[in-house]
C-alpha cells in the first residue's frame, strides 16, 4: 500500500482508480497525515448480483400460511393452562418451560394410574 498527497490525489484520480481497481490499494493524505483508505470493492458482477423475487412463480405461499400451526400453539398453550402450570412457575422469559410441563404431565399420568388401580 503506498500513499498519495491530496493534491497528487487530485491531479491523477483516474489512474490511482483503475489501480485500486486492480487491487492495489493506497492512502490518501493530506499535510503527510493519512486521511482515507482507497481500495476495490468486492461486488459481484452485474450478472452475479442478488436481487429480489428471483423465483417469483417458483414457488407458491398457502392462503393459510400465518394460520399455520395455529391449532398446535393453542392447544399447547390450553393444556399448560389445564395442567394448572402457573405463569411466575412455568415462565422462563416469553415462553413456557417444556420441563415445566412435561414435569406436570409426569405426575397427572402417575396419579392417573394410581387411580386407575384402585378402581
Amino acid at each position: 500500500m503506498f500513499i498519495v498527497d491530496i493534491h497528487e490525489a487530485k491531479t491523477h484520480l483516474s489512474r490511482l482508480i483503475e489501480q485500486a481497481a486492480k487491487g492495489e490499494s493506497f492512502m490518501i493524505a493530506k499535510a503527510g497525515r493519512p486521511l482515507v483508505k482507497v481500495m476495490a470493492l468486492d461486488a459481484p458482477a452485474a450478472g452475479q448480483q442478488k436481487r429480489l423475487g428471483f423465483l417469483a412463480g417458483q414457488i407458491s405461499v398457502p392462503d393459510d400460511f400465518d394460520a399455520m400451526g395455529s391449532a398446535e400453539i393453542a392447544e399447547i398453550f390450553f393444556l399448560a393452562r389445564g395442567l394448572g402450570v402457573r405463569a411466575d412457575a412455568a415462565c422462563n422469559g416469553d415462553y413456557i418451560s417444556a420441563d415445566v410441563v412435561l414435569d406436570r404431565l409426569e405426575v397427572m399420568l402417575a396419579e392417573a394410574r394410581a387411580g386407575s388401580k384402585g378402581s
